[in-house]
């Protein structure tokens, strides 16, 4: 599982020109699922999510998470995260978890990242066609892969 953390002081998803989801001060993270993630490789990312100390504290250093500034979470789903390029210029998304595997994948993380923030996150659609705007802050982006835990 992948995850690429934006810093944002607002951030929001449309589909067909609606809004569907959106945040003030937080984060934006993109979810990339592959078809070996498991439950496991949920509890650990939202952890590492909801605990990173990239919020500035009154010295404005990076020292606060995301639960000491009340922020909230925005969170979309892209298989193209597990996009190849090694061969050629079209990508591959052979490694991208088919929506029978990654679907409930996603509202399993939904829902821990609801219990690990304590209070509900905002979410795009699975499979949508989604346009989504950030102001990210910092800029501050991070990627975490569950597979790269040590």
């Amino acid at each position: 599982m992948i995850a690429v953390i934006q810093r944002v002081t607002q951030a929001s998803v449309s589909i067909d020109h609606a809004v569907k989801g959106q945040i003030g001060l937080g984060f934006l993270v993109l979810l990339g699922i592959t078809h070996t993630d498991t439950e496991e490789d949920i509890d650990w990312l939202s952890k590492k999510i909801t605990g990173l100390r990239v919020f500035g504290d009154e010295e404005g250093k990076m020292n606060l998470d995301i639960t000491a500034v009340n922020g909230d979470i925005l969170l979309i789903s892209q298989f193209t995260l597990h996009a190849s390029t090694k061969k050629g210029n079209r990508p591959s998304f052979i490694e991208a978890a088919r929506p029978e595997v990654a679907i409930p994948l996603y509202e399993k993380m939904i829902a821990r990242l609801t219990t690990d923030l304590g209070k509900p996150i905002e979410t795009g659609q699975f499979g949508a066609d989604m346009k989504v705007s950030l102001l990210n802050d910092g800029p501050v982006t991070i990627i975490i892969d569950s597979k790269n835990k040590i």
